[in-house]
């Protein structure tokens, strides 16, 4: 059997160090390089077919991609201008994993990590030999996780040329996380990434080198990879059903079914399978998130409380799933839980300018203006750009007497966006409350400009007519308010409560 390889690495056996840090790439690939091998594989007749790399994860063990190696007749192992002679050790075709004995190979072991927690986003390095050329390095980021049992599949920003076959992942603290892996599939590039907890795990799948009957796990996570990339929603479905009735037992088929489903918004069956997913992998914090998420959009927020509450039962320093925690209390009515959650998520990702937001919503409905307004001001501090955050903290310094504060929050927002009709209403009311009726009227103008049928500045508008002593144009301007919107009368004061 012969079938070309394409990228792939990863690192093992040893545990995390408790004070790791970022490294910078020089740093990463200094540490790591020691562990790195040349793979060549020969053909019978002793010719050099292709080569690639190898990590040493025990003592005179390496381990790198079976698609490197799987019609080898003769494998080579070279370390520091030394050459070796490699048997196979152990094999796991179906995952495209395999690891090599090599006696006498004398070179460091490398730290291992863990995918377990890794997130979208975090900085990764891929290291590797490109067709027999010294190793090199490249920088990306986490795109996307898939979890499956024994360790989370990972789609890179990472570009990963042919021919760099057995490469390593490595976080920023210098540690082995996965094999990095070149795939063609439909046309498509993917720069994927196999766990490292897969090589753990050789010994008990350890499987002859030789073609699988059905097509791998590797193989069909990564034609749905491709099939989602395209947005070929009734395709990745279709691939993923039949993935599951082949394999019912493997949970990433499940898991990239209950995808398909949630992508293409059939919620209560991306529910049902994300469940069947869970039944297999319990403990997989992504997927309970997940499955919250689909409750949250089926309003069905009781049951997605319990399912975040069961992810951080997993991984309590899961920010995301806090944030998403407090969404639904928010939505249960739960004001104290809700500010709880948000703090938490806060205290675990203090960069995140939404849930400050979101924190400081919370507190104004629960009476606490001061804790409400430092909170706007800290989501503000991390994206000075976010015009809701600017409309609350108005919002928050009106009701708190600050009238010139309020006006320099309104004035941010028309920076931001300068046809927000709402804001400008907003501001109009300020300037009335602040006897500056003149200039009320024209901000409420400014307003009806953008929108016409906005009831709520039609209704202020007849009130500042009527402080201004012109009747008329105030009968016509509640007339317009009543056209559009009946009930706009009823809480003039608060902003946003009688808008269309």
């Amino acid at each position: 059997m012969k079938r070309e390889s394409q990228g792939i690495l990863i690192s093992l056996i040893a545990l995390f160090a408790v004070n790791v840090y970022a490294k910078t790439a020089t740093e990463v690939f200094d540490q790591v390089s020691p562990s790195l091998v040349l793979v060549r594989i020969y053909d019978s007749k002793v010719n050099v077919m292709r080569s690639g790399t190898g990590v040493v994860v025990s003592t005179g063990v390496i381990a790198t991609n079976c698609r490197l190696i799987d019609d080898a007749a003769k494998t080579e192992v070279e370390y520091q201008g030394q050459k070796y002679i490699a048997s196979l050790r152990h094999c796991d075709l179906d995952r495209d994993v395999c690891s090599l004995t090599v006696s006498k190979l004398k070179a460091p072991v490398a730290r291992t990590g863990s995918t377990g927690r890794l997130k979208v986003g975090a900085r990764v390095f891929s290291i590797g030999a490109i067709e027999g050329i010294n190793p090199t390095l490249s920088e990306g980021t986490i795109s996307s996780v898939r979890p499956g049992k024994g360790g989370q599949h990972l789609q890179i920003s990472v570009p990963i040329p042919p021919g760099s076959s057995g490469g390593g992942l490595f976080d920023e603290a210098g540690r082995f996380i996965g094999f990095h892996a070149f795939y063609v599939i439909e046309g498509q590039q993917l720069d994927l990434a196999i766990p490292v907890e897969w090589i753990t795990e050789l010994p008990k799948r350890h499987n002859k080198l030789s073609a699988p009957a059905q097509p791998g796990t590797i193989d069909c996570l990564n034609k749905a990879v491709a099939l989602e990339n395209k947005r070929d929603w009734d395709g990745l479905i279709t691939h993923c059903v039949n993935w599951t009735k082949v394999k019912p037992e493997e949970a990433v088929a499940w898991y990239n079914l209950a995808n398909a489903y949630r992508l293409s918004g059939q919620t209560a069956k991306g529910i049902d399978t994300y469940r069947q997913f869970l039944r297999i992998n319990p403990e997989d914090a992504e997927a309970w998130n997940n499955l919250g998420i689909a409750y949250g959009k089926s309003a069905q927020t009781i049951k997605a409380i319990e399912a975040y509450q069961k992810a951080l039962t997993i991984n309590p320093e899961y920010a995301e799933v806090w944030y998403n925690l407090g969404n639904a209390y928010r939505l249960s009515g739960q004001k104290a839980k809700e500010i709880e959650a948000y703090e938490k998520a806060l205290k675990i990702n203090p960069e995140d300018a939404e849930a400050w937001n979101n924190l400081g919503i919370a507190y104004g409905r629960s009476g606490r203006t001061v804790k409400e307004i430092e909170a706007y001001k800290k989501a503000l501090k991390i994206n000075p750009e976010d015009a809701e955050a600017w409309t609350n903290l108005g919002i928050a310094y009106d009701r708190s007497g600050q009238t010139a504060k309020a006006i320099e929050a309104y004035e941010k927002v028309l920076k931001i966006n300068p046809e927000d009709a709402e804001t400008f209403t907003n501001l109009g009311v300020v300037y009335r409350n602040s006897g500056l009726i003149a200039k009320a009227i024209e901000t409420f103008r400014q307003a009806l400009t953008f929108n016409p049928e906005h009831a709520r500045a039609w209704y202020n508008l007849g009130i500042a007519y009527r402080l201004s002593g012109q009747p008329a144009k105030a009968g016509e301007a509640f007339q317009k308010g009543l056209a559009h919107d009946p009930a706009a009368c009823r809480s003039l004061e608060q902003p946003g409560s009688c808008s269309k």
